[in-house]
């Protein structure tokens, strides 16, 4: 009686607290003894079906490596998985599972144990671990740091695969997305695509951009919808057995300027309302490294366009065809002083510059506007006949004495018709790399290539400079370059500049056009760390 007295009030007891209390006999059945809590939401096998079925499909592996190691070790087992709802058995809710092993009375091993909501508790603790690893990012000029570290926090947890794009465009106008390498995938998926603009992208990312609202995607597996994705995006959710794409805008001031993909694969079920909100959440933390880079590029658009305002085109001097281009680094950060100039001094001269200020930014770009400026004028002043090491030494004493950059570098060259196909060239080097002649029945080769240049312009004063001559004919070609044409870290500057000759010299014998080699003398967009200016003479038949 005492003992049946006692089962009734643990019957009450339990159905007061919010847990339920279980018994897994030996041979897989589950029975759910007594507690209001979980018993009545929880999904449960049929006869013959699995319990293990109840279970998360992402959370299957370790959960039974879990059980068998404390089964093994007969130690109790405390842990957070995902378990199939009854009402609803495509969702799933975090579940608190306490298990204990005991032997029954033949000896074989059953388990106790209780099951308790956690939803809510892994939740707050998932969303402060997310938003602490987003905090810890830095402002990225690339942002590929930014978007890595969201990938990499959301993949496979919340999602199997993530990829993250910008979308550039003035507010009203057309958006256009373009790829980064915030990508992150889980174990086992193919391979993404190569991200370009076209990937994820057609009405409905576009409805998302503008709208600035989520969109959750969702179909059976494999079998994503064709009228609102691109065709790229929808072979690879096929191949990856693909049940859901999550759309979710990041917004800064306003404006979607970064649109965060994820998906469900191998069938794993979508994303519900919750995981949905908290991706949305960790997502819009990109926005404060996004604001810091789109501050840096309006910066780097404002210094480009001082630049290029300096850049005028070469002035057209019979006999010679010049050819000119600026490309900045790439880098979203960095504008650097890099310039060229080119001034006719008579109808049968020229004066020919380029030059290199130290710094990479506004300030850099500013300075190398007067010091250009100031180039010009002296050039131009000093007319075909004069010293172009003279001219330097004027300009370097001007320069220092308006308190101008740390550091100049800059070839000056005059060039002077003396017959009707022989042109005299006279420049001077201040500490910039040796300018590439081109001779038209000849291998290329360096200017001086035993002559070192004299020191840069803003170093000391009074320094002595010197003039070197030399003749360029009719089809010879002259090139002038900034150090960003031959200078990378870790790398030997006589090595670079014995391989821009070499290239050149098989672009010369390909017959290249002279606007068409000096593009081509760039290096891949990938190894582009700093400006380069290059500026090219070419001699012609006199008329």
């Amino acid at each position: 009686m005492n003992q049946e007295r006692l089962l009734r009030h643990y019957a009450a007891l339990m159905s007061a607290v919010p847990q339920s209390v279980w018994v897994l006999s030996a041979d897989g059945v589950v029975t759910l003894l007594a507690g209001s809590g979980m018993r009545e939401r929880l999904w449960h096998p049929d006869s013959g079906a699995s319990w293990m079925d109840a279970v998360h499909p992402k959370d299957r592996d370790w959960f039974r490596r879990a059980w068998r190691r404390t089964a093994e070790e007969r130690s109790p087992l405390d842990t957070i998985v995902r378990v199939r709802l009854k009402d609803a058995p495509d969702r799933f809710r975090h579940i608190k599972i306490i298990a204990v092993p005991v032997l029954d009375e033949e000896g074989d091993t059953e388990w106790v144990g209780t099951a308790s909501d956690a939803e809510d508790h892994w939740r707050i603790r998932m969303r402060e671990k997310l938003l602490a690893r987003m905090a810890a990012v830095p402002a990225a000029h690339d942002l590929s740091e930014a978007f890595l570290t969201t990938a990499a926090a959301v993949v496979p947890e919340l999602a199997d695969a993530v990829a993250v794009f910008h979308v550039r465009g003035e507010p009203g106008g057309a958006a256009s997305l373009t790829s980064t390498e915030g990508v992150g995938l889980a174990p086992g998926l193919p391979s993404l695509y190569p991200l370009d603009r076209d990937i994820l992208w057609g009405a409905t990312p576009r409805q998302v951009i503008e709208s600035q609202e989520a969109r959750l995607l969702t179909f059976p597996p494999g079998e994503p919808p064709e009228d609102g994705l691109s065709k790229v995006s929808v072979r690879w959710l096929r191949r990856a057995g693909a049940t859901s794409v999550a759309l979710l805008p990041v917004v800064v001031d306003g404006r979607a300027v970064a649109l965060a993909t994820t998906t469900t694969c191998r069938g794993n079920p979508p994303p519900d309302e919750a995981d949905l909100n908290l991706l949305q959440d960790v997502f819009q933390q990109m926005s404060g490294p996004l604001r810091r880079t789109m501050e840096l590029q309006r910066i780097r658009d404002r210094a480009l366009a001082l630049q290029q305002s300096f850049l005028s085109p070469p002035s057209a001097v019979d006999g010679v065809s010049i050819t000119a281009l600026y490309h900045p680094a790439d880098s979203a950060a960095e504008v650097g002083g890099d310039w060229y100039d080119a001034v006719r001094l008579s109808a049968d001269s020229l004066a020919l510059s380029i030059g290199d200020i130290a710094g990479h930014d506004l300030e850099a770009a500013a300075a190398m506007g007067r010091v250009n400026s100031l180039l010009r004028g002296l050039a131009y002043d000093s007319g075909p006949t004069a010293s172009p090491a003279a001219t330097l030494s004027r300009l370097d004493r001007i320069v220092q004495a308006l308190d101008g950059p740390s550091m100049v570098t800059a070839v000056h060259a005059v060039i002077r018709r003396v017959a009707p196909h022989i042109w005299r060239v006279t420049l001077s080097n201040a500490g910039h790399p040796p300018p590439l002649l081109i001779p038209r029945d000849a291998p290329p080769r360096y200017l001086h290539d035993l002559t070192a240049p004299d020191p840069p312009l803003c170093v000391t004063d009074g320094l002595p400079r010197t003039d070197l001559h030399t003749v360029i004919r009719e089809g010879d070609t002259l090139v002038f370059y900034t150090d960003g044409l031959v200078e990378a870290p870790g790398t030997d500057i006589g090595d670079n500049l014995r391989r821009l000759r070499e290239h050149t010299e098989a672009l010369v014998r390909a017959r290249v056009p002279l606007a068409t080699l000096i593009r081509r003398l760039l290096p891949p967009a990938q190894n582009r760390r700093d400006d380069i200016a290059v500026i090219a003479l070419e001699a012609r038949a006199g008329q």
